[in-house]
């Protein structure tokens, strides 16, 4: 594996051309949306989670009229906003800065991202109200948990016709570009791929599944295989931030180009792999969620090629690195970034669906996610609009704060799977008297706190840079 050297390394920037490509008032306007918007629905998120635990509090229905089943609807709400509307949100972003990067400047059809950013808008209040409402039943099923109402599932459909009359503006684009086609740009067209394929795994599913009754199970088997190829999308992006912040950091691409042109074939071949999955096979028959399952293995190349081409390049430039990298926040971003993914993944391996290993599992991972979104939040996307606060501070304690509370959160939650504790339930472990089941709610509920101290400082700290970007 050959590392790559820019013929001016002194003069290669990151964030230079794109942030040329959206000097106009409708390229800044559209982004300060979408990051705007992910900073709202991790607000929302919040609000809901302290009231979820306002909730479970003896006699408060006396002080608060909570909706009937308040707990697993706050709790849909609560996952929906910081997982789904979250990640897309980011996505949305980057989709934005590639296309105006691809048309070097604004984009034709650039309607088309104002109906989308209203249909975003309007698409999150549809959301949002089910969970307070009496009506509608909770459906706690992986991937992307519903409301049982109308409104929620039009709510979704709304803002997944955001994102696609996005990438339908960057496929007009695409063609007659005449802004380049490097590596950024190739991983949102990718990535653009893989959500059209979960589109369309889902429409399948939905065909499938239309005579059928709708509860629980039915959202189960329609988000199997779309959920499934989602995450592949969410790896995807987690590796460009990698990508953005090697490069931030070392002034010069972390992995020769070759190198990430090979990783983003791979999600190609996988998200082929996974369609052809729903066209051939059942996927909610028992081999067919066999399958899914086992087909998150397949995220381990990708990201083994990046590790391995990123260690590379730190041992080709190690003689060079300063001490005061380890203080600068991108670094901090991108290693613990890895650190709590990585963590997250290890707890994988032990999951069985029925307990809290699995949440511990997956709030590792999205953690992990998390921190890489903060790191070009801040370093990448803020800087395309304006020049970058020298603030460090606030922005180390927010990603040092954030890593810790999710580590120690997801390890409480491992542990206490491993006594037992069920998950997606309001329960605790009262009935099991081990020392080790008290420790490990103590440990998930104080890496909770940590986390979310450090969420609520991400989101303070986000939205007033971005408000002071105008």
């Amino acid at each position: 594996m050959v590392t790559f050297h820019p013929v001016n390394p002194q003069k290669w920037d990151i964030c230079a051309g794109f942030a040329k490509a959206l000097e106009s008032k409708s390229g800044k306007f559209e982004l300060r949306f979408w990051l705007g918007l992910g900073l709202f629905s991790l607000g929302i998120a919040g609000v809901f989670a302290l009231l979820i635990a306002i909730s479970r509090i003896p006699n408060t229905e006396s002080i608060f009229p909570w909706p009937i089943k308040f707990f697993e609807k706050g709790l849909i709400i609560h996952v929906i906003f910081s997982f789904i509307i979250w990640f897309l949100s980011i996505f949305s972003a980057m989709l934005t800065i590639v296309t105006y990067r691809l048309s070097n400047g604004p984009p034709r059809f650039n309607l088309l991202g104002g109906f989308a950013g209203l249909m975003a808008i309007i698409s999150c209040f549809l959301l949002l109200i089910p969970g307070l409402r009496d009506s509608g039943e909770a459906s706690l099923n992986n991937y992307i948990p519903i409301i049982i109402e109308p409104m929620y599932y039009f709510g979704l459909f709304t803002f997944n016709l955001a994102i696609i009359l996005q990438i339908l503006r960057l496929a007009i684009n695409f063609f007659g570009r005449e802004g380049p086609f490097e590596p950024v740009a190739q991983a949102i067209v990718v990535g653009s791929v893989l959500f059209t394929i979960a589109i369309i795994s889902f429409l399948i599913s939905w065909e499938e599944l239309k005579t059928s009754a709708i509860d629980p199970s039915f959202n189960e088997n329609l988000f199997w295989a779309s959920g499934h190829i989602l995450q592949f999308l969410n790896a995807l992006l987690m590796l460009l931030a990698w990508y953005i912040l090697g490069g931030l950091i070392f002034e010069q691409p972390i992995l020769h180009p070759k190198t990430f042109r090979l990783i983003l074939f791979i999600f190609l071949l996988i998200g082929a792999t996974l369609l052809s999955f729903v066209l051939f096979l059942d996927p909610i028959s028992s081999e067919g969620r066999e399958l899914f399952t086992l087909a998150q293995y397949l995220m381990l190349p990708p990201i083994l090629i990046f590790l391995s081409g990123a260690i590379i390049k730190l041992l080709e430039i190690k003689h060079s690195l300063e001490k005061s990298l380890f203080s600068q926040p991108p670094f901090v971003a991108l290693t613990l970034s890895l650190i709590v993914f990585m963590i997250g993944g290890w707890l994988g391996i032990f999951v069985d669906g029925t307990d809290t290993r699995t949440p511990a599992h997956y709030h590792g991972v999205i953690g992990g996610i998390n921190i890489a979104f903060i790191g070009i939040f801040f370093y990448f996307a803020i800087p395309i609009i304006k020049k970058i606060t020298n603030k460090k501070r606030p922005l180390l304690t927010i990603l040092w704060a954030y890593a810790i509370g999710q580590i120690l959160h997801s390890l409480g939650l491992f542990f206490a799977g491993g006594y037992g504790a069920p998950r997606k339930t309001a329960g605790n472990l009262d009935g099991i008297a081990e020392l080790g089941a008290e420790i490990s709610l103590y440990m998930m509920g104080v890496g909770a706190v940590i986390a979310v101290i450090g969420g609520i400082l991400f989101v303070y700290i986000g939205s007033k840079t971005l408000l002071n970007s105008t």
